[in-house]
Order: structure tokens, then sequence, then C-alpha cells
């Protein structure tokens, strides 16, 4: 192999395991998003991850003995230039019990995920129960009297159409299990402060009623970026937040600042989807399996730019509520290619809520009463938004704010 040729192929520099319940997960650090295979075979049972052009840096870690899934793992070249690894496994895989995923987004990470199923949809359930539950208590309190009566059809029916008309709001706590972030000159984790703020603004979200909050993770696990997307998608989600702490090396640099996604992202995204027609479908909700290329990349460029427009506009809702309680890094919403941004179809924004690479900065991030005031500026400024974008008889505009 020339050695320019050999220049090109990608580093593999790492491997980490990561166990929650119901879900093993494998991460490579990697030089670059790399073309890859996962697959399963049997006899004996294994886990077999084909990475094209690609080498091994250093050696891969091993997985500990109490590992519940990998006995030990190897690695060879295949063709001359792709790298295959092996997991040997304690037990055979079913792929009707394991949702077998994979995550190349980050440019520095493959992320291989084995989640058991069934937890999958024990969670869907109770999400579920608990959905119903906060929608009951949103209702008016005549409402809610009037279900015993003769017209109890017609009360349903109108508590259901509450119910479904509800905001849904994604909130995404940057970071998450082996990626910890940036860290503050004391240690601190932004993946630590990031989920603190989410579930402080999560909780004022689902007491608002007519809206409701998914949380993207919900624990300390790492959540890959196109996956992310995917989440808030499932959830038919109305607005995507992502909650992160700013770092730099100047320790003195302080203050918050709201992104939305920049040009060039959109149209490296655009391109994305369009390579798919089935996915390009799907997202402007016409086949364009007999249509022109060109109307295809019409229709999403109209769908992008009224989701860029939102995500502008509530991004300067956000900004504007931050004023009171936090110094501001830029007064002016900022735009940049961050890949969790990217849904050409849900408004979404970047809260830096402070710099957690200044110390007294780091402090606020750890307070209590900040991050309650950084959950309830975000907070505020969404409400503010969808007062004032939606049309008098849609979901919150209903109902007392």
């Amino acid at each position: 192999m020339s050695v320019s040729g050999y220049a090109q192929q990608i580093n593999v520099n790492s491997l980490r395991y990561t166990t929650n319940p119901n879900q093993n997960q494998i991460t490579f650090e990697v030089t670059s998003s790399p073309q890859h295979q996962v697959f399963v075979m049997d006899n004996p049972s294994r886990l077999v991850i084909d990475i094209k052009n690609a080498q091994l840096k250093h050696s891969l870690n091993q997985p500990l003995a109490a590992h519940p899934l990998f006995t030990r793992v190897r690695s060879g070249i295949k063709n001359d230039t792709d790298l295959r690894v092996v997991f040997d496994l304690k037990t055979p895989i079913s792929l009707k019990k394991l949702t077998l995923s994979s995550d190349n987004s980050d440019d520095h990470r493959l992320v291989i995920d084995l989640l058991d199923k069934d937890s999958v949809a024990t969670t869907k359930n109770e999400d579920k129960e608990v959905a119903k539950i906060v929608a009951s208590l949103s209702l008016e309190p005549k409402m809610v009297e009037t279900k015993v009566v003769e017209t109890k059809a017609v009360t349903v029916k109108s508590t259901e159409s509450k119910r479904s008309n509800r905001i849904v709001i994604a909130i995404d706590p940057g970071h998450g299990g082996d990626d910890p972030g940036a860290h503050g000159p004391h240690g601190t984790e932004e993946k630590k402060v990031t989920f603190e703020m989410a579930k402080k603004l999560e909780v004022l979200i689902n007491a608002q009623p007519g809206m409701k909050a998914v949380m993207v993770r919900k624990g300390d696990y790492y959540v890959g970026l196109r996956d992310r997307m995917k989440i808030a998608r499932t959830a038919k989600a109305d607005l995507f937040v992502s909650i992160h702490a700013d770092a730099f090396q100047d320790s003195e640099v302080k203050g918050a600042s709201v992104y939305t996604l920049s040009t060039s992202g959109a149209s490296s995204e655009a391109a994305r989807w369009l390579a798919d027609s089935a996915n390009a479908s799907d997202l402007v909700g016409v086949s364009l399996n007999d249509k022109e290329d060109v109307l295809a990349s019409v229709l999403l460029d109209l769908s992008q730019t009224a989701t860029q427009e939102a995500s502008v506009n509530v991004a300067n809702h956000v900004l504007k509520s931050f004023d009171n309680i936090s110094q501001l890094h830029k007064d002016s919403v900022q735009k940049a290619g961050f890949l969790v941004l990217k849904s050409p179809d849900i408004p979404s924004i970047l809260v830096e809520t402070a710099f957690i690479s200044n110390a007294s900065e780091e402090q606020n991030l750890l307070s209590n009463q900040y991050q309650s005031k950084v959950a309830g500026a975000i907070f505020k400024g969404v409400l503010s938004y969808f007062r004032q974008s939606l049309p008098d008889d849609n979901r919150i505009a209903a109902v007392d704010l």
C-alpha cells in the first residue's frame, strides 16, 4: 500500500464499554466518521463490526470479566484495508429481543448500542401512563367534574382532543455517559449540570397546561447525536432544546449564548436527506418516487426555511429572557453547524448556559438557584414564542397562560 493511501485510513484510537440497565454500549474513538457494518454470527455467538478503510492505533481494551455480554474482543484486517472487530459473546443474541443500532454521526466516535426491546416497550407504556396523568391534571376543573353526566361521550372527545394538541418540547441535556463534555477548573462535568438544568426545565414545561416535555436522555448515558434527533421526531416534538455549558482556553470568558443552525449546516443536511428518497418523502409528506429531483429539493428547502425561521424566532425569545439572570456572551443569536440542530422539520436551538471554564460561572452552574433561573429563562422564552406564534384556536393558546 502506498504511503498516501495509508495516510487516508481512519485510526481507531480506543474502545470503551458502557453498561446500563437493559443496554450495552460500545464506543470507538476514531479520527473521522467511518463507513461500517454491524451484524451477528452464530456457532459460536459473535458480534461483528466491519469498519471500512481503518486501522487500529492502539490495542483494544478487553471487557471486564464481569461484563454481562462480552467475553473478549479481537480484531483483524479484511481485504487489506478494512478493520474487522469481533466480540465473543457469553450468550447468543436474539434480535427478536434486542435492538441493534449504530451511530457514527460524530466525527470522533462510533457508537454501537444493544438495547433490550422489552425494556423499550415497558418504558413507552410507562411514558404513556405518565402522559395521561399529566394531561388529566391540565384539564379545567369543570371538565373533570362533568365526566359522569350524560354528556360524557362529548366530554371525553374534548379531553382527547386537548391531549393530542399539546405542544411537545424535546429537551436534550448535552453529552452523557462516557462523554462528560467540558470540565470546570474544579472538575465539574458539563454532562451533570446540563442534566440538572434539563430536569428543572422538564418540570416547568409539564406543569404548564397544554405543554409536554420529552427528555432525550433520562440518565447518565450517552445518546448518539442523530439518535437525539430521532427521539425528538418520534415524539412528534414541536421544538428541540439542547442544553450545554460552554468552555474556552481563556478562563476569563463568560456569559450565555443561544445558537441555531447555520446555512451551510442546513445545506449539508438537505443533501443527506435527498440522498434517500424514502426519508425525504416522509419528511415533506409527499411521495417523491415519480417526481423530479428538483421538486424534492424545492419541497425540502421550503420545509427547512420555515424551520430555520422558527428556530431563530424562538432563539431570540430565549436570549431576551436571559437578560435578567446572566451576562450574555453574545447579545444576538449565533449560528453554527451543530449536528443536533439539523432536523429539517423541527425548530431547534442550542443554549450555552454559561462558561464552565470560568471559575465563577462553574460555581453558578453548580448552584441549584442558578440552575432554576436558567431553566426558568429558557421556559419563559419558549412560552413567549408559542404565545406569539400560534393561532388563537391552537394548543396552548386555548388555555390560560
